[in-house]
């Protein structure tokens, strides 16, 4: 059970989910705090607010999909014959 949890933890949609929605927070903040000249240079979209907002979105989609094992051969069935 140990290795398990070893591996869960360098799962590479946990990384990648961490790191969008570490990212996602950063615009999101950035995006609130905008100013009404940084929206005058983009023709009034809030591109920060709406970036993070996406970033989070997709961050949260690659942890809550990190909570699933990558293999289900591995979760204690063993493949049919003629399965891969």
């Amino acid at each position: 059970m140990e290795e398990h949890a070893v591996k869960s933890a360098f799962d590479i949609r946990r990384v990648i989910g961490g790191l969008f929605t570490v990212y996602g927070l950063l615009l999101t903040a950035a995006g609130a705090a905008a100013s009404d000249a940084d929206l005058r240079k983009a023709q009034g979209v809030n591109v920060n607010l709406w970036a993070g907002l996406g970033m989070l979105a997709l961050g949260g989609l690659f942890l809550w999909l990190s909570r699933r094992p990558a293999d289900p051969a591995r979760s204690g069935q063993a493949p049919a014959d003629g399965e891969d």
